[in-house]
């Protein structure tokens, strides 16, 4: 035949036997998808455990960024308290008394900002529907 196979039409032995060649070659692609069924299982395994760690990994992020916010809100009450006490203490000439007073007030709002931002206490009311 012209497509390369090989049938002899009077050999009956053919007919009820495959060839070696074609049992190997069946053997062999069996062997094939058993692998491929083993490594299919391992990347699926694989990619479970990448994405609990992902996952992981993300909670990580955020609470190390919510811990960086927290902080920077108290530390921006302070800062800011200190600065305008600086300023009052510098223009009216009444050194240290106003650096000390707007210190604490800074850090008074400082805290009172950082409760909200971690939800303790509810914010401003007037924003809710």
């Amino acid at each position: 035949m012209t497509d390369g196979t090989r049938h002899d039409r009077g050999d009956e032995k053919n007919s009820e036997h495959p060839p070696a060649d074609e049992a190997a070659l069946s053997a062999r692609l069996t062997h094939l998808d058993q692998r491929l069924a083993a490594a299919r299982r391992e990347r699926e395994n694989q990619s479970a455990r990448q994405g609990s760690e992902g996952e992981s990994a993300s909670s990580r992020a955020s609470a190390m960024a919510r811990g960086f916010r927290l902080s920077s809100e108290l530390v921006a009450g302070v800062v800011v308290g200190a600065v305008i006490g600086w300023g009052f203490d510098r223009l009216l000439s009444t050194s240290p008394w106003g650096f000390i007073v707007f210190l604490l007030l800074g850090f008074a709002a400082g805290v009172v900002n950082l409760m909200r931002a971690a939800g303790v206490t509810p914010g401003d009311t007037s924003d809710r529907s």
